[in-house]
């Protein structure tokens, strides 16, 4: 069977007749079986996607199928799907199976998507590698000795290697974006609030956002279009209309800024620049207006970002005590030590340095010092991204400092890997809507992506624009 790009190919071959959704998806199975040490998926539904791919092909026979048909998609293993076991890569979590479905699936199956497993990431959305994961580290399909980034590492991996046509992550601070980098993909944040966060596993609630992982623009602009929109389980999200990208009025020049201390910074990888700088050199052969800029906070985001990120998982996370559900110590002897030695035992080194990180944060005598300043800080950040919005339509920059590093690479300072979101967290600290796109490749053979930035709730001009970039 061809190794499909884009729905709408499988959607003509569908119609033309000569593929169904059962064949589909058994060819997607066989994949997946053969890619077994890429360690991406941690469930397969294959029961389940057989039954539904059934069903779909009848509803395509009498023209009744969503919009979504023969779309094959894995989730990330935090966002819940009812009767099926989530862990988000945690040991706390051990049999646990959830109640209920998240949003985002509930809006996916009714559009007639077929859920073909569950997905590899960082336990807890907490990492820049996968290789903070219960299940053991992602590989990365382009070179399997390095990683597929994080924390959607699965995510990315699956869908690189043609796995699953898409798949859905999670942001925080780059954990969709910068795993696209790594693996060739496209990766989405949308703007916060805008796809409902009810039935994703909290990690920090004011910046947590879902989005999508594919191998064309043209796919994840019409998978944002299904999932975003207002929700009745999260009262978070905008009731501004969900325009497509198909309907956005982009003018033909358009206004383009990048941080001139990000690209002329040390620590970037000199390829990196050299092929940012071709891409800006590109965007102005286009007819666009490409200007550096100053931004006095780029060094303070990422200490802003773990301040305020470790707080809240510190919060979120009290509630896994090893009373309610999932893992308890067997150690455990009374309610004290049934507390302790459980999230102990259960959670893993990064997991237990970000709640200890965000309970120093949140301390008496600690609060103003750390948790307030990031808070103001942050203010501080979003202020001046706004006055940037009301001269430039978008902020370019490289999704990643480098390439892929190497799964076994040993870091001596765990803050080190911290820095890999030094492009990404501006985003998140915002609430803009963010996308990787793969427009380059680094002399190593290594992609790389490129990143552009909008301003709140311009979603459907940043994805127009992405398609203009690259022809699927």
């Amino acid at each position: 069977m061809k190794d499909y790009h884009k729905l709408s190919d499988i959607q003509a071959d569908l119609n033309a007749g000569s593929i169904n959704c059962v064949s589909l998806v058994e060819d997607y199975l066989k994949r997946i079986d053969e890619n077994q040490d890429l360690n991406a998926f941690v469930d397969v539904y294959a029961h389940d996607a057989r039954a539904r791919a059934t069903v779909i092909d009848a509803k395509i026979k009498h023209g009744t199928a969503g919009k979504l048909a023969g779309m094959v998609i894995g989730i990330k293993d935090n966002i819940v799907y009812k009767d099926h076991p989530v862990s988000a890569a945690s040991k706390i979590l051990d049999g646990f199976q959830s109640l209920f479905s998240a949003t985002v699936v509930e809006r996916l199956l009714e559009e007639d998507a077929i859920i073909i497993g569950r997905l590899n990431c960082d336990e807890f959305a907490m990492g820049s590698s996968n290789r903070f994961s219960k299940y053991g580290a992602v590989k990365n399909p382009l070179d399997k000795d390095r990683v597929a980034g994080g924390s959607s590492g699965g995510s990315a991996a699956a869908v690189s290697a043609g796995l699953c046509l898409a798949s859905l992550g999670s942001d925080t601070g780059g954990s969709i974006r910068q795993p696209a980098s790594f693996t060739g993909i496209y990766g989405f944040k949308p703007t916060y609030g805008r796809i409902s966060r009810h039935g994703l596993i909290a990690f920090a609630s004011s910046f947590d956002q879902i989005g999508p992982f594919a191998r064309s623009a043209e796919d994840i602009s019409t998978l944002y279009e299904v999932m975003a929109g207002p929700d009745n389980f999260d009262n978070t999200l905008s009731k501004q209309e969900v325009k497509k990208a198909s309907e956005a009025e982009l003018p033909k020049k358009l206004r383009i800024a990048y941080f001139k201390d990000a690209l002329e910074s040390e620590k970037l990888d000199p390829k990196v620049r050299e092929e940012s700088e071709r891409i800006i050199k590109e965007l102005e052969e286009q007819g666009h207006e490409v200007k550096g800029i100053d931004f006095p906070f780029l060094d303070t985001m990422v200490p802003v970002y773990y301040i305020l990120t470790t707080a809240e998982a510190s919060s979120n996370l009290a509630r896994y005590d090893g009373i309610h559900f999932g893992y308890r110590s067997e150690n455990a002897h009374d309610l004290e030590s049934t507390y302790k030695l459980s999230r102990t035992e259960g959670f893993g080194p990064e997991v237990k340095r970000r709640i200890l990180l965000g309970t120093f944060v949140l301390s008496s005598g600690y609060y103003d010092a750390y948790y307030g300043k990031a808070q103001k800080a942050r203010r501080l950040v979003q202020d001046k991204t706004n006055e940037i919005f009301e001269d430039f339509d978008l902020i370019f920059s490289p999704t990643t400092p480098h390439t892929a590093f190497r799964i076994d690479q040993v870091e001596s300072d765990p803050t080190q890997m911290y820095l890999e979101d030094i492009f990404t967290v501006h985003a998140n600290i915002t609430g803009c809507p963010s996308i990787s796109l793969p427009l380059a490749k680094h002399e190593n053979g290594l992609p790389l992506g490129m990143q552009f930035t909008a301003q709140r709730f311009k979603e459907a001009e940043l994805l127009a624009f992405a398609q203009t970039l690259v022809h699927n």
